[in-house]
């Protein structure tokens, strides 16, 4: 099996060109052994450049434990500079179909014809509890939920897969503990991914997340954008200009429109090197 290895601000993902669909070999038991940094390639994630039906092509989400995941904003950053670099798709914006619709893509090059960044259009964030999925009824914002005998507030926001983000910074052993506590309770259906945001100056934050199937991750695009959107819902930050996320891996900027129509994300997109994978020595 051939693959490229990237990473955007340090989320990694193992990239697969399968255009004939999703291949055999994928199921969620090689993935983790794929994703595996000790006996397999390393990653968060396995990204597989499917035939699209809505667009082009489609970015299935592989997550790091064999799970399925609708979206990643880092993820199709990595995809599209591979579409662009690799696969020969040109045109200022490359549509790429997800589970959570098709996003826009604009890829930023620099003079020598370089992909210096992507800035992809994360579309309108779900604030409708059901569709987030939240369970009950009412607001999704200022929410208190318990995890490990702590009480914590939060904001539900759906960015094709659902965030719960707390406004109160804590420090990397807190964030995976409470992470995985809180990332599993009974309020998400679905799970969801954790952020722990901490105000750092005007429309800037610095946030850890806890990603489900993956645990705590360098970085989340998406989970950037939830951040985003919920400092403008409550006050924290400002609609329509550019918001800095700095997570571990590095920064990203976000810009929520001023009706909630859309949400830019913008940031690095890194090939690491090419590979070749016995995946017969992988399976034994």
């Amino acid at each position: 099996m051939r693959f490229s290895k990237y990473h955007g601000t340090g989320n990694d993902f193992v990239v697969v060109e399968a255009l004939d669909g999703r291949p055999e070999w994928a199921t969620p038991d090689m993935v983790r052994r794929l994703c595996d940094r000790r006996f397999g390639v390393g990653a968060d994630g396995v990204l597989l450049i499917e035939r699209g039906a809505a667009a082009p092509l489609f970015m299935r989400v592989l997550n790091a434990d064999g799970s399925e995941a609708e979206m990643c904003g880092n993820g199709i950053r990595c995809v599209a500079r591979h579409a662009r670099e690799r696969m020969g798709v040109r045109g200022e914006t490359i549509p790429i179909e997800t589970l959570a619709g098709v996003k826009g893509c604009r890829v930023r090059v620099d003079r020598a014809g370089a992909v210096a960044s992507v800035a992809v259009s994360l579309g309108a964030p779900i604030l409708d509890r059901p569709s987030i999925p939240l369970a009950g009824a009412g607001d999704p914002l200022n929410l208190r939920v318990s995890a490990l005998g702590r009480e914590f507030t939060g904001h539900g926001v759906g960015m094709g897969n659902p965030h719960f983000v707390i406004f109160e910074g804590l420090d990397r052993d807190e964030a995976e503990r409470y992470g995985a506590a809180l990332s599993t309770a009974p309020l998400f259906p679905n799970q969801a991914n954790v952020e722990f945001a901490r105000p750092s100056g005007p429309q800037r934050f610095e946030v850890r997340v806890y990603e489900r199937g993956c645990g705590l991750t360098m970085a989340c695009g998406t989970g950037a954008g939830a951040t985003a959107v919920a400092a403008v819902l409550t006050g924290r930050a400002e609609a329509g200009r550019p918001i800095a996320v700095t997570l571990p891996g590095g920064t990203l900027t976000l810009t929520v429109a001023a009706d909630l129509s859309d949400v830019t994300l913008e940031g690095p997109a890194v090939r690491v090197f090419d590979g070749e994978m016995d995946l017969g020595a992988l399976q034994s």
